[in-house]
């Protein structure tokens, strides 16, 4: 009885010491720390939805390279920016089974070094318009890529003047349509918005989408679970996952606080 307790005790120590390990090493590493929080409330607030668990963009705008890898080293593989040129920056060096998410305004004069210089680039959340529809798939063609590159419509559900994004309803309805009849080098993967201007989104916003996905699908034909919505961030991705989002964006919450150069007084 004796060895018995004194092996119980040895095993109690030693799970204590991994513990401890284990909390210490994550200190060490406070972006991985994060991410797996975040997965892990993903994980719950897509139970209580009962779906499935949310895709997660890691979005890692204004952060270094090293945070990123510390996050692809923690097993992510999913990753966004907002910015042409800090995405071509970073993807060179990093590894290349990252699935990048671009989710920034993306400029047509842009689109060619994005798409050439992004080999692993794999979606582009923020189409809104026909111009930008056509552009990247010409260059997606003048690339030699041999997939479709998918791309969501960004839709405008605040109906603020600052924001980009296409107006719900038909507007919304006739990008995404040609998209997925004039566009043979991108796949419709559906449907993508912002929200408010603290980077917050009312309920209204997520049922917006919702509803344009809706009419997406209907003019179509396509099953509505065939379209993706993009919604929620930081501060609401639980709510958004209640709603519906099978797409999240989370950058500060994963990264920390945001680092913008200082202004020259």
């Amino acid at each position: 009885l004796a060895r018995c307790f004194a092996k119980t005790r040895m095993a109690a120590a030693l799970l204590s010491r991994r513990i401890i390990h284990a909390a210490a090493a994550m200190a060490d590493r406070p972006v991985a720390k994060a991410l797996h929080d975040v997965l892990a409330r993903v994980q719950e607030a897509s139970t209580k939805a009962n779906t499935k668990p949310a895709r997660l963009v890691a979005v890692s705008k204004t952060k270094p390279v090293e945070a990123v890898q510390e996050a692809y080293d923690a097993g992510h593989r999913c990753f966004g920016e907002n910015y042409v040129q800090e995405m071509l920056d970073k993807a060179p060096a990093l590894p290349g089974d990252i699935s990048w998410h671009f989710i920034g305004h993306l400029q047509s004069n842009k689109v060619k070094a994005l798409i050439e210089g992004v080999p692993n680039l794999r979606v582009v959340e923020t189409v809104d318009s026909t111009k930008l529809a056509d552009k990247l798939s010409k260059a997606v063609q003048a690339a030699g890529r041999t997939e479709p590159l998918s791309v969501m419509v960004q839709v405008n559900t605040s109906g603020e003047e600052s924001k980009y994004g296409v107006d719900p309803g038909q507007e919304c309805v006739d990008l995404a349509r040609h998209v997925a009849t004039q566009c043979p080098n991108l796949r419709l993967a559906g449907l993508m918005t912002i929200g408010m201007p603290d980077y917050s989104s009312r309920p209204e916003n997520f049922q917006c989408l919702s509803q344009c996905r809706e009419a997406v699908a209907q003019a179509l034909g396509l099953p509505v679970d065939q379209l993706e919505l993009s919604m929620g961030m930081s501060g609401d991705f639980e709510q958004a996952i209640a709603m519906g989002s099978t797409n999240i964006r989370v950058g500060s919450t994963i990264f920390g606080a945001r680092e913008y150069p200082q202004k020259s007084s």
